[in-house]
Parts: C-alpha cells; sequence; structure tokens
C-alpha cells in the first residue's frame, strides 16, 4: 500500500473507526481502575495505563493470527475478565496496614493492560484486516484514539465519584464481554452452535453472577465496616 494514497487513508479512517468503537470498553476499564487511586495520581494513572495498553494492543496486532490459534486462548481471557469485572468491583481487602497511593497506582495500571490486552484478543483482528497488514496504519490509528480515549477515561471518572452506582455498569459491561469471548471460543463453538439457549444463558450467567456476587461482597463489606 503506497502511503499516503487514497487507499492509505480509507484505510486509516477504517482503522480508527474500529478503534473508537472499541475504545468504550476500554475507557470504562481504565475509569474504574483509577477510581482508588489518589486524586492527584488518577490522570498519571490514567496517561500510563493507556500508553502500556498501546503497547500491548500494537504488539498482538503483529501477533493476532498466531494467537487466535491457541486452542482455548478466548475462553481463558474471558475467565480472567470475569476476575477483573469482579475484582474492580470489589476491591482486594486491604491488610493491617493501608495500601500506599503508589502501590494503588501500579495496582491501576496492572489492571488496566491486563484487561486491555484480554479484551483485545478477538478485537485486534478487526484492526489488524482493516489496516491491511500495514503496521504503521495500526500505529497511527492507535494514537489518534489514545486522546478520546482518555478523556473519556476522565470523564467516566468523573461520573464514577458523583454516582458509585455506575461502577455496577461498568463491570456489568466487562462480564457481557467476557461471556461474548467465551461463546466465541472455538472449542465450544461446534457445541453452542444450534444452542441459543447455552449461550444467552453463558451470557446470563457471567453477567448476572459478576454483579450479584459483587453486590454481595460489598453488602458485607458495609454492615461490616459500617457506612462510611
Amino acid at each position: 500500500m503506497e502511503l499516503f494514497s487514497a487507499q492509505f487513508f480509507s484505510a486509516l479512517i477504517a482503522v480508527v473507526i474500529i478503534d473508537l468503537i472499541l475504545a468504550g470498553d476500554n475507557a470504562i476499564v481504565i475509569a474504574i481502575a483509577a477510581r482508588n487511586v489518589a486524586k492527584h495520581l488518577q490522570k498519571r494513572a490514567i496517561i500510563w495505563g493507556t500508553a502500556g495498553a498501546i503497547v500491548v494492543r500494537a504488539a498482538m496486532t503483529l501477533f493476532v493470527v498466531w494467537l487466535l490459534r491457541i486452542p482455548g486462548l478466548l475462553l481463558v481471557g474471558g475467565l480472567l475478565l470475569i476476575w477483573i469485572g469482579y475484582r474492580l468491583l470489589v476491591p482486594a481487602r486491604e491488610g493491617k496496614h493501608s495500601k500506599s497511593a503508589v502501590d494503588t497506582f501500579w495496582g491501576a495500571m496492572r489492571t488496566i493492560i491486563v484487561a486491555d490486552a484480554v479484551m483485545g484478543f478477538d478485537n485486534v483482528l478487526g484492526v489488524a484486516g482493516a489496516a491491511h497488514d500495514s503496521f504503521l496504519l495500526v500505529i497511527i490509528g492507535l494514537l489518534i484514539s489514545v486522546p478520546i480515549v482518555v478523556w473519556g477515561s476522565t470523564l467516566l471518572l468523573s461520573w464514577i465519584d458523583r454516582f458509585p452506582g455506575l461502577i455496577y455498569i461498568g463491570a456489568g459491561v466487562l462480564a457481557w464481554t467476557a461471556a461474548k469471548m467465551i461463546t466465541d471460543e472455538p472449542i465450544l463453538k461446534e457445541f453452542l452452535l444450534h444452542r441459543p439457549v447455552a449461550v444467552w444463558a453463558i451470557y446470563a450467567l457471567v453477567t448476572g453472577g459478576v454483579l450479584l456476587c459483587g453486590y454481595a461482597a460489598n453488602k458485607r463489606k458495609t454492615n461490616r465496616d459500617g457506612p462510611r
């Protein structure tokens, strides 16, 4: 593909559109992961977490065809995303000493990068196809979409601060994405192909399970610690 040709720009537009469509999930993960970081570190966690996610996503795009051939990868990724969604909803208990702002900062960055990588298993296939095997297009598309993801994450974070209940919507989106990854797993595809009820049961079980378990855990914690 000739650089800066009409084909180049049309492919770039397609890559950017795909990135922006996928940016919703990323913005949700970033906002929820950064909510427990000290206020003065939140913006830094968002920016560096997003930067790390870009590096991982770009690397995955190079090896996407090989990655998607690994048996059970989407299934394992979906199960991991279920755990991430639950942990974002119900942060791990602190020990005797509360976590420092730096610990939380690095923890948020790890969560952002890992969650983005997990969700990117099947998504990068669309980006790679639209880019016509041009790694330059992939990088440019990501760089164009980054400011929008950062802005969206910051906006969502301010909403979550005002309306904490929104984290359940975010966790629900992650759980739904996890269910999609599980049902798209080639190992299960044959079994689920003619069993639409089983597919919807997986969606309901995964999404409902994450939200109900998260709500119950938070309720127990509130009853134990008392309202703040």
